[in-house]
């Protein structure tokens, strides 16, 4: 009971390695975990014998109407209504929206950099926060206030909290547990995007053009309703590409509640481990860095589009590798709805939960050679694209994630955008590459004391120092530019004494008394110290703006 209220990383890997089949009982739940990738493939796709029920508990947190619990003729009904949302030519209408939440949430992060003096800070708060605003605004627009925005995202992750694979019989009846807690925030959370869609249906029949996932949705309805009106009255008319029947703002609410579901700690999960990687990797963002602004044609400010994504190969090789290295989601719990002969040797009794594992298939070293070594170059001169069935970050079968292309979509203009208008440094501590299991996987920080919010729980805080607007000079890659400062190595301000030129600068203007020597490295590794070798803070203050000015002259990019 323990270990299922509390799971570590290391005894799932345990429960993998153990064998094909293996089984567990908490409580009154027997669960059969399928950690082969052929047998996890027969469970996604047997809706004859199993359906999707994530955690027992999970249908009455989410209600048994929503779409994800269906089968058959029912959920198919659903889907065709969704897939559209995910076409190309959806997905382009969303961009400028999330360029948006990506402008304003880096604005957010430099600020809160600022506002703490460049020291380390915990920052999985605010990746909680911008997935949930991107998701938001992605999903609802302007249809939902930044208030609501806020409160979902600092109060969401106790709907996760109370989804865990066990929960004490009855706890969600019991006031102030995390299942009472999570269902009142859950209910809270369907009423606000009830709300929205019932706005959307209002905005869309004044004959707004769609720019969000709703309006998409709703687009259709009217699109199908205008055309089985006509049919109805004897007139001739052409067939919508996609012919779907009206949904309620209730059915509509409960919808979007199951995407925010899928998409808030798993795309969270996937951005701390992105920002932590790439810090950690200097090469690895220089080349991303560098890819991105040639497919903007050297203007970091252009705004993503859609076409970009093809001439981004290492962008998308970066996203597809951490997707694999670190898959936000290791398995989706299915129950047994009638006995399921899973294998010619055993069947899964009714009831039962059946687990398929992902993340065996995606570390299986057969299929990717080093499978635990974050390398990139394996999309791209390795043979990894060819491993489809090994490929289950987004499930398989007739319940896999309808967010298969999306999800690469916006990791890839998330990075590719923060890449060129914010650096920033990660706090690497000994427990940085452990993982802590929280619905999905989290870096594990040893130095984590609290968290940013009082509702965020303490895990994976991933601790950042001087996330700083670029100003670039010339194209040169910010990590490749000067590192400026040395420091008294008896008293350094940063690990290895560097910081970048403009925080330096700062410095220098403050004249720290532990400033020994102001230092330009250029992009060959030369170094000109502006003659301010062995001079105290004074005298570095009448050279600061100086070799400031000769850094830039160098095509070297500043850091603000």
């Amino acid at each position: 009971m323990i270990k299922a209220l509390h799971p570590k990383f290391e005894a799932y890997l345990a429960q993998f390695a153990s064998g094909p089949l293996s089984c567990v009982s908490v409580f009154h739940k027997f669960v059969v975990l399928a950690s082969d990738r052929d047998i996890a493939h027969k469970v996604f796709k047997s809706p004859a014998f199993a359906r999707p029920c994530l955690v027992p508990i999970a249908i009455d947190i989410m209600r048994p109407t929503s779409w994800v619990f269906l089968t058959g003729k029912a959920h198919a009904e659903y889907r065709r209504g969704l897939t559209c949302l995910f076409t190309n030519r959806a997905l382009s209408t969303y961009l400028p929206v999330q360029e948006k939440v990506y402008g304003d949430y880096f604005d957010k992060f430099v600020a809160a950099s600022e506002a703490n003096g460049g020291k380390p800070m915990k920052f999985m708060g605010l990746f909680r926060e911008i997935n949930c605003a991107l998701s938001c605004r992605t999903f609802f627009g302007d249809y939902i206030s930044q208030q609501a925005v806020k409160r979902i995202a600092d109060d969401f992750y106790l709907v996760t909290a109370a989804l865990e694979l066990v929960n004490i019989p009855f706890s969600m009846y019991i006031p102030f547990t995390k299942c009472w807690r999570g269902k009142r925030i859950a209910d809270a959370v369907l009423d606000e995007f009830t709300r929205c869609a019932a706005a959307c249906k209002a905005n869309m029949a004044s004959g707004a053009k769609p720019r969000c996932i709703v309006d998409q949705w709703v687009s259709h309805m009217m699109e199908s309703k205008a055309y089985n009106d006509k049919i109805a009255a004897g007139e001739e008319a052409e067939k919508p590409i996609n012919l779907i029947r009206e949904f309620s703002n209730e059915e509509i609410g409960q919808t979007i509640f199951t995407f925010l579901f899928a998409s808030q700690d798993a795309s969270s999960s996937a951005t701390t481990w992105l920002f932590q990687i790439l810090a950690q990797r200097p090469d690895v963002l220089d080349r991303l860095r560098e890819e991105n602004l040639a497919a903007r044609g050297g203007d970091r400010s252009r705004p993503f589009e859609l076409e970009m994504l093809e001439s981004l190969p290492y962008t998308n090789a970066v996203v597809k590798e951490l997707l694999r290295y670190r898959p936000p989601v290791i398995f989706v719990p299915y129950l047994a709805t009638k006995p399921f002969p899973i294998t010619p040797d055993y069947t899964v009794p009714k009831g039962s939960m059946v687990v398929p594992s992902c993340y065996p298939a995606l570390h299986d070293p057969e299929a990717y050679p080093n499978p635990d070594v974050f390398d990139p170059e394996r999309w791209i001169t390795g043979d990894a694209e060819s491993k489809t069935r090994n490929w289950l970050v987004f499930g398989a079968g007739p319940h896999d994630c309808l967010a298969r292309k999306y999800v690469p979509l916006t990791m890839a203009a998330m990075i590719g955008k923060a890449s060129l208008e914010v650096d920033w440094v990660h706090h690497a501590t000994e427990r940085s590459e452990e993982i802590k299991v929280f619905a999905t996987l989290f870096p594990m920080e040893a130095s984590c004391h609290g968290s940013p919010h009082s509702l965020v729980p303490n895990l994976g805080h991933f601790d950042v120092t001087l996330v700083t607007r670029m100003r670039p000079v010339d194209q040169v890659s910010a990590s490749r530019a000067v590192r400026a400062l040395h420091v008294d190595e008896n008293e350094p301000l940063v690990p290895g004494g560097r910081l970048p030129c403009q925080l330096a600068q700062s410095l220098v203007e403050a004249q720290d008394p532990r400033l020994r020597r102001l230092v330009a490295v250029d992009e060959e590794g030369g170094q000109d110290d502006g003659g301010t070798r062995g001079g105290g803070p004074q005298e570095l203050e009448q050279v600061g703006h100086a070799l400031a000015r000769r850094i830039q002259a160098q095509a070297l990019e500043a850091v603000v």
